[in-house]
């Protein structure tokens, strides 16, 4: 596992604030020029779990001149204004909003990890002449069990009493591949830290989108777009065969497995992560 370098942080571009329809303001960062791609950040994260993807983009990066990437925080998390959206589809309709308030009026490649992938396949059935292709990381197209969603109702009530760092201690031990090391450290103190600053009404409310989604196997039949799906071999959360089954539902869609990774696959592994996404936009999209 590798996390970001200090010479990827410092790819990071500056936010700026997109205003959508509703007022909220938005923290957007985009970089390079081509196919716009959006990436959206898994539960209760923010911007900054892509920060090992504007490599992709830099000078001499694999889509260099080839992919405009777009990173918003959505509603509630980072530095974007709340309330978060209280359901998975609004957050779709929330990312279209964003796009509108870019000025990107051209079909895009949703990516999104987690939470941000549930809103990837909500943008594909809700939006779909604003995509060209879907990527999935690490996430399924089945809603929660009953076990699960009561798993969320009890961490949502604990957040609310002892505040975000509660989730922090709950979720982060799950997120990543077991073994020891410095890189597994850093990732594990950065995803913590994020947490943290995370508000405890954007925790709640997203926790009940989470688990109020609706199962998503029968619309994914109707998938017709151009889709990579990538999952972390010792993803503990959304297993390989999550995707395995997306795989079998998806017509035409890939599926990559890397190994060593588990539910933070674009942080634990971003030079492969990058590789099979430059692989998929050159070959299938662009």
């Amino acid at each position: 596992m590798t996390g970001p370098s200090p010479a990827a942080a410092s790819l990071v571009p500056e936010a700026r604030l997109a205003t959508i329809r509703d007022g909220r303001r938005i923290a957007v960062r985009e970089a390079g020029s081509g196919v716009p791609v959006v990436l959206l950040h898994g539960f209760p994260l923010d911007h900054s779990m892509w920060d090992g993807q504007w490599r992709l983009v830099a000078p001499r990066g694999w889509l260099d001149g080839v992919a405009r990437l777009i990173v918003p925080d959505l509603a509630g998390f980072g530095g974007s204004d709340g309330p978060t959206s209280s359901s998975i589809a609004a957050m779709a309709d929330e990312v279209v909003a964003i796009l509108d308030a870019l000025g990107c009026q051209e079909p895009v490649v949703a990516c999104g990890l987690s939470m941000g992938g549930y809103v990837v396949q909500h943008l594909a059935i809700r939006h779909p002449a604003r995509l060209r292709g879907l990527v999935l990381v690490d996430t399924k197209l089945e809603a929660d069990t009953p076990e699960a969603r009561a798993g969320r109702v009890d961490l949502s009530e604990r957040v609310g009493r002892l505040g975000a760092g509660i989730a922090a201690e709950a979720m982060v031990p799950r997120l990543l591949a077991r073994g020891a090391g410095t890189d597994r450290r850093v990732i594990e103190t950065r995803l913590r830290d994020t947490i943290k600053q995370t508000a405890v009404a954007t925790i709640q409310t997203a926790l009940k989108a989470l688990g109020d989604r609706p199962d998503m196997t029968a619309a994914a039949a109707g998938v017709s777009l151009p889709t990579l799906l990538v999952v972390g071999a010792e993803d503990m959360i959304t297993p390989p065969e999550c995707l395995e089954r997306a795989q079998a539902l998806i017509r035409g869609a890939e599926l990559e497995t890397i190994p060593g990774c588990g539910h933070m696959t674009p942080m634990e592994d971003p030079a492969a992560f990058n590789a099979r996404l430059a692989s998929f936009l050159r070959e299938r999209v662009v």
